[in-house]
């Protein structure tokens, strides 16, 4: 199955605090170069000298969102990863930031699909797709209605069907 996975080949960076995610992640992308940091710093030492088809984030532990910020401007497509700041304002903050998508570390099992989805999408964000998937559990997470309660939301979940309906 690896073989003809689009992610076969491509250079991942993954940046977590704690050694077993990192070798779960490195173990679900075997077909992938995967470097792992497990700290802010060395994680600013591999966005400066290596380049990435994709980068995954923690956000806490490793200040995910300042590396998000650094990772953008240097153009890589970034996936956010988290358990403890899985909330609708992390989301909010992490697509405001650039990162192309969102993912639950309980939901980790799906990260192989999840990244698919991000390398046959040119890198582009996939919010669409994560929504698509993973509607009923943010529905579950954060309240059924939370969505149309936040402005932000609304909006974005309407521009999200107005870009699909062009396509």
């Amino acid at each position: 199955m690896s073989s003809d996975s689009p992610l076969k080949g491509k250079s991942v960076l993954v940046v977590d605090d704690e050694p077993d995610v990192l070798d779960t992640i490195a173990e679900e992308l075997d077909m992938c170069q995967v470097d792992k940091a497990q700290d802010y710093d060395t994680a600013l030492q591999y966005l400066a000298s290596y380049t990435y088809d994709i980068v995954i984030l923690d956000i806490m532990g490793v200040n995910g969102f300042d590396l998000l910020q650094n990772a953008v401007d240097r153009g890589y497509p970034t996936v956010m990863l988290t358990a403890h700041a899985l909330t609708p304002d992390a989301l909010k903050k992490a697509i405001k930031l650039g990162a192309v998508s969102f993912l639950p570390k309980d939901k980790m099992t799906e990260l192989r699909s999840f990244l698919e989805d991000v390398v046959l999408g040119g890198g582009k964000p996939v919010w669409k797709k994560l929504f698509d998937k993973l509607g009923a559990y943010f529905n579950k997470r954060f309240g059924p209605d939370w969505a149309e309660k936040d402005k932000f939301f609304k909006e974005f979940k309407e521009e999200l069907l107005k870009a699909e309906a062009k396509s």
